[in-house]
């Protein structure tokens, strides 16, 4: 059993090391979970909040300042071709 204590002294620093990984990764991504929740609720109570304040007269797809039926609205973002470049390439 005496054989035994040099390797559990040499591998217990990487096991509590990983540990310690494992908890701050798990740690991060619950808080970007809720940030994004977070986000969600604002974004929806800001939606609400305009359509609730908008003008009867304007249709609800124009955003203030656009002529009515392009469809475009102010918070929509531009179009993402899924290589990291927010703009579409060429």
């Amino acid at each position: 059993m005496s054989d035994v204590w040099p390797y559990l002294a040499a591998i217990l620093p990487t096991i509590l090391v990983a540990v310690f990984f494992y908890f701050l990764v798990k740690s991060m991504l619950e808080g970007d979970r809720r940030e994004r929740m977070a986000q969600k609720k604002f974004e929806a109570e800001q939606d609400a909040r305009r359509a609730a304040s908008a003008d009867p007269n304007r249709p609800s797809s124009a955003a203030p300042g656009e002529a009515p039926g392009n469809g475009a609205t102010a918070h929509h973002r531009p179009p993402h071709d899924g290589r990291g470049d927010p703009t579409p390439s060429p």
